[in-house]
């Protein structure tokens, strides 16, 4: 499946774009991938929200892996409970912005919201100085290209296939189009915001175009402009020869039929995939707010005090509002 760029890496369901995997290249001057990682193409309401399962080790685990991905989730695993609930508890006043002693849903979205945004620009500033090789505060195509491509541009008789060649010739100048895109000015210098919308374009508006085009060409094998049934599948699932479909992939095709192909001409286009991935009714973290306060609030009264949330503890552990298990191993004066 695919990817995003940038994004978010580890944001629950959250959309990211796919990205090729990376070619072969020696050391640090090889050919690189994007500093991203494979997640879910599209942001899907949670039609299971207050199904949670039974309230044991697999339910918790599902919530931790549905939140964060299962390499997140094992940050769960580093501190004692005693020393999660306390450093937990920290949080929570943080996220209690009026001091009323209550978090509501609007409270819990906004922290999620500040947590996600933190991700991204942390994530760019990780990889900054990888690019901005003159170091000037800006990052230019040439040293974005040089930096990414330029062993093999210097190199091509280093292609090992001719595969490898040919996901060369498609990334460079998908990059070039998505960098062009995000730099608004026109001047073939990104500043860091706008190195962030090249890197998370799914996170600005002026981007949203580029996401449904690189995912209409990851899943539209035949180059007809629009994905049918069978790439819509492709794109998740591989067929063994003659082996049978999982349930799921039946289901999948039925969403196709019944809430993918809007238009019932057995594809879709592009303002069909927009709708896909982009859903414009579905807000990620106010779902997720919703979801934590339906599972913790006892007297359901529609927020949370810190006492509710420290009961549910382990649940809000995998979260996103402790930015994956991050903000609980960090000195709280950091957030």
């Amino acid at each position: 499946m695919g990817v995003l760029v940038g994004p978010v890496p580890g944001l629950g369901p959250l959309l990211l774009l796919l990205l090729l995997p990376p070619l072969p290249g020696p050391g640090p001057r090889g050919l690189r991938a994007k500093p991203t990682v494979r997640k879910e193409r599209v942001v899907r309401p949670d039609s299971e929200l207050g199904r949670r399962p039974p309230e044991d080790a697999p339910g918790l685990r599902y919530d931790h892996e549905a939140f964060l991905g299962k390499e997140e989730a094992k940050t769960f695993d580093q501190l004692s409970p005693d020393e999660s609930k306390d450093r937990l508890g920290k949080i929570v006043d943080r996220i209690d912005n009026d001091g009323d002693g209550y978090v509501t849903t609007e409270e819990l979205k906004s922290w999620i919201k500040r947590v996600q945004k933190r991700y991204i620009y942390e994530n760019v500033a990780k990889v900054w100085k990888d690019y901005d090789q003159n170091k000037d505060d800006k990052v230019s195509w040439e040293e974005y290209k040089q930096a990414t491509y330029g062993y093999y541009l210097g190199n091509p008789e280093e292609f090992q296939d001719g595969s490898d060649q040919h996901t060369f010739k498609k990334m460079l100048p998908r990059d070039e189009r998505r960098f062009n895109t995000a730099d608004l000015d026109g001047d073939s210098t990104a500043t860091r915001e706008e190195f962030t919308a090249f890197l998370h374009p799914e996170e600005f508006e002026h981007m949203k175009d580029i996401v449904v085009l690189e995912t209409m060409e990851d899943i539209d094998k035949n180059g007809d402009g629009f994905v049918d049934q069978d790439e819509y599948i492709a794109d998740m699932f591989a067929h063994e020869e003659n082996g049978p479909e999982p349930d799921w992939v039946v289901t999948e095709r039925e969403q196709f039929s019944d809430f993918r192909d809007l238009n019932k001409d057995g594809k879709m286009d592009k303002e069909e995939i927009r709708h896909w991935i982009l859903p414009q009714d579905y807000d990620h973290a106010q779902a997720e707010a919703r979801h934590l306060v339906y599972e913790s609030d006892q007297d359901k009264d529609q927020k949370l005090t810190k006492g509710e949330i420290l009961e549910n503890w382990n649940m809000f552990v995998g979260s996103q509002a402790t930015n994956y298990g991050e903000d609980l191993t960090k000195n709280h004066d950091e957030l």
